[in-house]
């Protein structure tokens, strides 16, 4: 990073948040503390338990779908997207894409990130990077035997919203992955993201960040370094979503063909949330993809 660039940095109070793709790349993974916490709730196909882990010293909660049967099973981690933080409860509104997923025979874990309780630390704020940075260490515990139930040589992401933009940018630090399901996903490109964060929020947050260097937020872009791609997606999103704009998907898509990476991208007569026929044929398709790439 040129000096201009890092004395910049350094007189925003931001920067904490801000983090690249060469740096999260540099780093280590896998800071060890990990817990079963408590068994939540036992159904006929699975049990869920709830586990933590260490994250930047942070503890960080979430809770797994734990298939019930001859394992090993293949994993999928469920990244949620935004909910108030304060609000945040551990059974999200993704727990039933981990539940019908689980049901199915995959193992599943669906981190909460830090500050939303009862995860330890303050949430991060415009840029997202920090929770990749969580699921990061998430994964290398897996591959270090947390779950001795799970194939840990069969990981797949599903990232919805906010968890899809947190998808991008952590299947562009870790090769070992298989497969990412994005749905309704924010951009890869962090200009945009903090412009809608902006609006969303009428003014409150994001801007601060809009503030950094040009060269700064290209590092921070997933998109920046979508030629370094090395696992296949499948990209879905409904025509009517009125909170992340359908053409961030299509302009992702769209840029994965050229550069000739493995991609298939979907629309659908759907909102941000898909319900009814629409959810259905979605979670066809997601399965569809999952035992390909799992396989």
């Amino acid at each position: 990073m040129r000096p201009g660039l890092f004395l910049a940095l350094l007189l925003l109070p931001a920067f904490a948040q801000v983090l690249t793709l060469p740096g999260l790349r540099a780093r280590g993974y896998g800071e060890g503390g990990f817990r079963v916490e408590r068994v939540l709730e036992e159904r006929p196909a699975f049990r869920r338990v709830q586990f933590s882990h260490l994250s930047d010293g942070l503890r960080v909660h979430g809770f797994a779908n734990l298939p019930k049967g001859q394992g090993p099973f293949p994993v999928v981690v469920v990244l949620h997207g935004y909910v108030e933080p304060s609000r945040y409860r551990l059974l999200a509104y993704t727990t039933s894409y981990a539940d019908f997923l689980a049901e199915r025979g995959y193992l599943v874990l669906h981190p909460n990130y830090r500050g939303h309780p009862p995860s330890e630390g303050a949430p991060a704020q415009g840029l997202r990077h920090a929770y990749a940075v969580d699921v990061l260490n998430l994964l290398a515990e897996v591959r270090k035997g947390a779950f001795p139930e799970a194939e840990a040589s069969r990981i797949a992401l599903f990232g919805h919203s906010m968890g899809g933009g947190v998808a991008q940018i952590v299947s562009l630090v870790d090769p070992g992955l298989r497969g990412v399901v994005l749905y309704g996903s924010m951009s890869g490109d962090e200009r945009l993201n903090l412009e809608r964060i902006r609006f969303w929020s009428q003014g409150r947050r994001g801007g601060e960040l809009l503030a950094l260097p040009e060269e700064v937020l290209r590092q921070a872009s997933a998109w920046t370094y979508l030629a370094d791609l090395s696992v296949p997606y499948s990209v879905h999103h409904g025509l009517k979503d009125a909170q992340v704009p359908p053409e961030w998907s299509w302009e992702l898509c769209r840029r994965l063909k050229a550069l000739k990476k493995p991609v298939e991208c979907f629309s659908y007569p759907g909102g941000h949330l898909f319900r009814g026929e629409v959810d259905r044929a979605f979670r066809e398709r997601v399965l569809a993809f999952l035992r390909r790439a799992l396989r």
